[in-house]
Parts: structure tokens; C-alpha cells; sequence
């Protein structure tokens, strides 16, 4: 087993075919299936399924790309290490969180120390969040919870309860605070099921012995905000997720408090890697700051 083949075996993997994967290795399409075929022939296994219209891995490939992630990433944290200030001028840091809103204020401190990183963000949900992490498709990661894992590590940014939103022309438009049962006679909006402010939500309910059932499940929070902007009913989320909407009014629920504790996370494998580091300092220092 050489180096080269297993180079060429993550990137055919990750960029989903021998041309692709070419082109990223400045290589030729025959130099990079070669590789890969002699891999295949010295441990007699099968690592992609071929056929004229794509290159997907069997099972084998899928453990293979496992380990072949983390030996690339540990190699690039090496080549961080040797070249940090290169790292810090020209990366690529990629973000998923369950809601940007709490990384404004970290993020503008970031460009103003970095100002030639490239960040990338995308939203998702709890589980999209974790998974994104350990499939090594994103270096941070925000959650709308202290994640239990030992595979993180993890800075608390903030924790604020659940409150539900209406529309300011809604009938509940002058509602300062509203009870589970009163909430269950109008049309509910919510997000998937993968959502944590969902799951705490349902579970307070269901502890007051009053189940609450969306009329409406929508993909993600601003699709939500939208719907019920429009008047589509009641929505839910955390108090500092809520924002400056003129559209909307924020309701107290009249129960248990129901917090959600807002985390930045990052695999502890990554924690030292140039970016994700310089990240987490600057966010420690504004969690730490006198408000």
C-alpha cells in the first residue's frame, strides 16, 4: 500500500469519480484509476462499484474513506502547523449551525483578525450538525445544546428559553403569555423532526399533559419564520433566535422554563488545527468580555 494509491483512492471518493479526482490531483484520469486498481488488486477487495455513469463506494470503500478523512485532515493540520501564518492569511474555514445569529458578533471579530479567510456557513439542524463534523465536512459547528459527546470540545455561548411568535396581525397579535392548552386550539408551525427546540418543546408539553401536533412541519427555522409571518399560525423559538422582525411578536409560554444552551463545538481531533483554534479564542474572549 503506497501513499499515492491511497491519495488517489479519497479523492476519487470524495469528488465522486476518476475525472473529478484527476483534475484535483493535476494527474491524468488513466495515472489516478491505475492507482486505484493496484490497490485493489494487492488487498484483493473491491473498493467503488463502476459503471458508465458514476463511481460509488461498496462498503469496504465506505471504512476505507473513514480513515482516509482523518489521515488527509491530520495531514493538513501538519502542513497548518508548518505554515500557520500561510493558514491564517489564505484558509478556508467551513461553519454549520442550527442558527447563525449567534455567531455575528464571533464571526465579525474573526474577518477583522482574518480578513483573507474564507468562511462558509450552511444551516442545519442538530444532526446535521454532528454528522457534518465527524464526516469531516465542516471544522465548527453551532448547536441549540451542550453536546454529550467526549468527541467534542465544546464553548457555551449563551442560554435562553423557548418562546413561541405569531404574526403582529394574529389574533394572539396582543398576547404577552400563553399556556400549552391555550396553544393546542391553534394551528402550530414547527420544524423537522431533528430539531431540538422541537423536542423540548414537545416534551414540556407532553409532561403538562398536553401534546401539542404541528398543522405544519417546515425545513429549518427561517422557512418557519415565513410561514407564520404570512399567518400561517403559532411558531417556537429560542428568545435570542428571535431577533428584530416587525412582522412578528414574541409570546411567553406560561410553563416551565425550557432553555436552550447554544454551543460552539468542533471535533476535540480538530480543536488544534490553525483556523479552528483562532475561532474558538476569539469566541472564549467575547463570551468572557464584560457586557
Amino acid at each position: 500500500m503506497r501513499y499515492v494509491q491511497l491519495r488517489a483512492f479519497h479523492n476519487v471518493a470524495i469528488h465522486g469519480g476518476f475525472s473529478r479526482a484527476a483534475e484535483a490531483l493535476f494527474l491524468t484520469q488513466p495515472a489516478v484509476s491505475d492507482q486505484v486498481r493496484k490497490l485493489e488488486e494487492e488487498y484483493d477487495v473491491l473498493l467503488f462499484n463502476r459503471n458508465k455513469k458514476q463511481v460509488t463506494l461498496t462498503q469496504a470503500g465506505q471504512q476505507l474513506l473513514e480513515i482516509t478523512r482523518r489521515m488527509f485532515d491530520v495531514e493538513q493540520q501538519a502542513l497548518d502547523l508548518l505554515s500557520e501564518s500561510r493558514a491564517l492569511r489564505a484558509g478556508k474555514l467551513r461553519i454549520v449551525a442550527d442558527a447563525a445569529h449567534h455567531l455575528l458578533h464571533i464571526l465579525a471579530a474573526f474577518r477583522r483578525a482574518y480578513p483573507s479567510v474564507q468562511v462558509s456557513i450552511d444551516a442545519g439542524n442538530t444532526e446535521t450538525v454532528t454528522t457534518s463534523l465527524h464526516a469531516y465536512e465542516a471544522d465548527i459547528g453551532v448547536l441549540g445544546e451542550i453536546p454529550q459527546s467526549s468527541d467534542f470540545e465544546v464553548l457555551k455561548l449563551n442560554s435562553t428559553p423557548i418562546i413561541a411568535f405569531a404574526s403582529r396581525d394574529y389574533p394572539l397579535g396582543d398576547t404577552k403569555r400563553i399556556s400549552f392548552s391555550e396553544l393546542a386550539q391553534h394551528p402550530l408551525v414547527m420544524r423537522e423532526r431533528g430539531s431540538k427546540t422541537r423536542q423540548k418543546l414537545e416534551i414540556m408539553a407532553e409532561q403538562c399533559g398536553v401534546p401539542l401536533t404541528p398543522l405544519i412541519q417546515a425545513e429549518g427555522r427561517e422557512a418557519v419564520r415565513e410561514i407564520v409571518a404570512a399567518g400561517g399560525g403559532i411558531g417556537f423559538v429560542s428568545s435570542a433566535e428571535f431577533g428584530q422582525d416587525s412582522r412578528l411578536v414574541p409570546i411567553e409560554i406560561d410553563a416551565p422554563e425550557m432553555l436552550m444552551d447554544e454551543a460552539l463545538i468542533c471535533l476535540r481531533e480538530r480543536a488544534n488545527g490553525k483556523l479552528v483554534n483562532a475561532f474558538f479564542d476569539i469566541a472564549r474572549k467575547l463570551a468572557s468580555a464584560p457586557m
